[in-house]
């Protein structure tokens, strides 16, 4: 068999993303195409959603809501059944809506007309307070009186929330439009809870989606069936769809990767898991494949597989890692979206701050500016793993090749550079190509708040196309950042985060609370630190994510070195990663998690930003202390930039 003849259908399985493709298919379709292989693609967890949310499915969906006693039903269940009508002439045309196929409808959708309101329309609530002047209107502040488009969208992506919540309480307690069955495969110890899951009786969820997992392989006929889980939220969807596929075509291999399996699947003992896939995979995808692909062509024994786990004849799980060198970055081709349904992606609007929305307002081309992190000395990542310690660049006009391939490809012009930390260098490079090349293109990404970002570059990025930046703070403060070993300051950040708002560049900065040894005192002064660089305009948007400690992190293999004790876990067969911990210093992060999340919040939409900071925490049973922050600590540092 020749390598033309072999074909590879790779899939996105729920839940990844609605806007736009998961990119782990479009890599390595693209890749595999380079090197002559028959490879196609399908997001199966598009499909899902837009085949659930149609007349025909929301009748099915009604008819489990209907079997449910009464007492069972949830609010949620209660306003879908109580208006369903409405909710069933509406569901086609909000769709076509949000697909940006029927813009007119953008005017009954914002007048509140159209759509059946459930219980998530009670968040705009929240937002009458900021903008009360406006005739009532609670969403005028946002949007005023051009925005007519964006507030539809909006309210249309609440619609959709509120039939998601039907679907979870009336027929699959485990479904979202993310985090479906999540807790099933997140640092899961043992097999069982997804074992226990796939063999129950299917929920109108799974007979759905496996009905389009068993209609895309019949439709591309593929020799190798690629399932990538990204997350431990589309663990349990992909191992559904081989479910189907396995009793369908039982001899069919089919292969396991993704950023879950690579992070949580390392030392997987697990026999079980491969009564539904044949192999599992380890980091970046190109040179297992190659040589996975030689095995089933017979060209290549078993025992010169490459980061490849199976079951062997005895029953065990087995690693074969050949050493052979992974393809280099500058050759693994140009991600390709072929095959995927560009113009059916939903542009959702959940979150109304300019900077935040972008992770779900658009369909934006998924590339990578380099493999890996060029710094990869951050003590809570995951510094030793092949995605981030293997790093890797390609020349500008490489990158700018591929940009124009991809453009002349899907027709759209929008990029997030999806890399751990892109280097200012290679930006500064592929901004000076882009321009060279008259290429008018809008991007975005992620990097480290690094001196290196000048307002002079900052400038040239933003001529270059563009339009936001996010990067990690992580714990506002000199201590816990030195801690961390994250290379930057606070006074660093603000002036390296302001020079990007002066060019028009809109930033995110990536928050933690619980870092080992963090105190009250340290989480009320980070918070300060994170209200002044909003009220000075350095950042637009920011996310506070609770620190969780991972075992291939310098602190989960150092502990000792951040004065905490890990917590032993219990025998691993399966899933291996978060590890709990004991911080000397017993403070109940949780409890001020949620006073920092609602002062976020409120600082996205530009209001609280005089108050005292303490304010946010006053739900709490303990008083919390005066923060030690200088009142103008970042005027005073932003000033400094200007006479060093």
């Amino acid at each position: 068999m020749t390598a033309s003849a072999f074909r590879v259908l790779s899939v996105i399985p729920p839940m990844t993303q609605l806007n736009t493709p998961y990119p782990s298919t479009a890599y390595l379709t693209g890749f595999l195409r380079s090197r002559g292989i028959d490879a196609v693609q399908t997001d199966l967890a598009l499909a899902l959603v837009l085949k659930l949310f149609t007349p025909a499915g929301l009748d099915a969906i009604r008819d489990r809501a209907l079997a449910l006693p009464e007492a069972k039903r949830s609010a949620s269940v209660h306003a879908f059944l109580d208006s369903f009508a409405r909710h069933r002439r509406a569901i086609a045309p909000t769709i076509a809506f949000l697909q940006g196929r029927d813009s007119t409808l953008a005017h009954r959708i914002a007048a509140r007309e159209l759509l059946p309101e459930g219980p998530r329309f009670a968040a705009l609530e929240q937002y009458d307070h900021l903008n009360e002047e406006d005739g009532g209107d609670p969403l005028g502040w946002a949007f005023g009186a051009l925005g007519t488009n964006d507030r539809a969208r909006h309210i249309a992506t609440l619609f959709l929330d509120d039939l998601a919540d039907v679907v979870r309480d009336a027929v699959d307690e485990r479904f979202a439009f993310v985090r479906y069955g999540e807790s099933l495969a997140s640092s899961q110890p043992t097999f069982e809870p997804l074992a226990q899951a796939l063999a129950a009786p299917p929920t109108l969820v799974d007979d759905t989606l496996q009905a389009l997992a068993v209609a895309a392989v019949e439709r591309h006929a593929p020799q190798l069936l690629l399932l990538s889980v990204p997350f431990p939220g589309a663990v349990y969807g992909a191992l559904r769809i081989a479910q189907a596929v396995k009793a369908r075509w039982p001899g069919l291999p089919i292969a396991l990767g993704g950023g879950y399996v690579n992070t949580e699947l390392r030392e997987l003992k697990e026999a079980r898991l491969f009564d539904f896939v044949d192999y599992v995979t380890l980091d970046a995808g190109e040179r297992p494949l190659l040589a996975l692909i030689e095995h089933l062509q017979g060209r290549r024994g078993p025992q010169r597989l490459v980061r490849t786990f199976l079951r062997d004849e005895t029953g065990a799980v087995k690693y074969l890692n050949l050493a052979e060198p992974d393809v280099p970055f500058e050759d693994v081709g140009t991600p390709t979206w072929d095959g995927l349904p560009l113009h059916d992606y939903l542009s959702l609007l959940d979150m109304l701050n300019p900077m935040h929305r972008l992770w779900s307002d658009g369909r934006w081309n998924k590339l990578t500016v380099a493999h890996g992190c060029y710094w990869k000395k951050c003590s809570f990542c995951d510094v030793g793993l092949d995605y981030i310690g293997r790093y890797e660049t390609a020349e500008a006009r490489t990158l700018v090749d591929r940009i124009e391939r991809i453009v002349d490809e899907t027709g759209q012009t929008g990029f997030h550079f999806v890399d751990e930390a892109a280097p200012p260098k290679a930006l500064k490079a592929l901004a000076e190509e882009l321009l060279r090349r008259d290429l008018a293109i809008s991007w975005w990404g992620n990097i480290r708040f690094e001196k290196t970002f000048t307002p002079e570059l900052s400038q040239l990025l933003a001529d270059s196309g563009c339009i936001a930046m996010s990067g990690g703070l992580e714990v506002a403060s000199d201590r816990l950042l030195t801690l961390m070993k994250k290379g930057v300051t606070v006074d660093q950040v603000a002036r390296v985060t302001k020079g990007f708002s002066d060019a028009g560049i809109l930033v995110h900065a990536y928050l933690m609370y619980g870092f080992p040894t963090q105190t009250v005192q340290d989480t009320v002064d980070a918070l300060e630190y994170v209200r002044q660089l909003f009220l000075n305009g350095c950042i637009q948007s920011g996310f506070f994510h609770r620190f969780s400690c991972t075992v291939h992190s310098p602190v989960g293999l150092n502990p000792q070195d951040y004065g905490i004790e890990l917590i032993p876990l219990p025998p691993v067969s399966f899933a291996k990663n978060d590890i709990g911990f004991i911080d000397p210093t017993g403070v109940d992060h949780d409890a001020l998690g949620v006073g920092l999340r609602k002062a976020l919040y409120n600082y996205m939409h530009g209001t609280g930003l005089e108050e005292d900071v303490r304010a946010w925490f006053e739900h709490l049973p303990f008083p919390v202390p005066r923060t030690t922050v200088k009142k103008h600590r970042i005027t005073r540092a932003l000033t400094q930039r200007e006479t060093a």
